[in-house]
C-alpha cells in the first residue's frame, strides 16, 4: 500500500495541502497552515503537503483542479475540502477535522 493510501485510510484525521512551487497563493497560506499545525488543540490531526507537480497521480486521484486545495481524510473518506488561500476557512476546516 502506498504511503498516501496509509495516510488517508488512518483513523486519525489528516489535512493534506495540495500545492505547487509556482503557486503564489500556496506560498502565502503555507505559514498559516504551519502555525495551525503547531497549535496544541490540533495535535489529534496529522498535516501533510503534496506537491501536485511531483505527485500528479495523487492529485488526479483526489480530483485536485486548483491550488491550493486542502482536503481532510479520515478512515479512507474525504470528509472536508477547501479550495483557495483562505486562512479563516482553513482554520474552520481543521476544526471540522478535529471534531471527527
Amino acid at each position: 500500500m502506498s504511503q498516501f493510501q496509509k495516510i488517508i485510510n488512518d483513523s486519525k484525521p489528516a489535512v493534506i495541502d495540495f500545492w505547487a512551487a509556482w503557486c503564489g497563493p500556496c506560498r502565502q497560506i503555507s505559514p498559516v497552515l504551519e502555525n495551525i499545525s503547531k497549535e496544541p488543540e490540533n495535535s489529534g490531526i496529522d498535516f501533510y503537503k503534496v506537491d501536485v507537480d511531483d505527485h500528479q497521480d495523487i492529485a488526479q486521484e483526489v480530483g485536485i483542479k486548483a491550488m491550493p486545495t486542502f482536503v481532510v481524510f479520515k478512515d479512507g473518506n474525504k470528509v472536508g475540502e477547501l479550495v483557495g488561500a483562505n486562512p479563516a476557512g482553513l482554520k474552520q476546516l481543521v476544526q471540522q477535522g478535529n471534531a471527527l
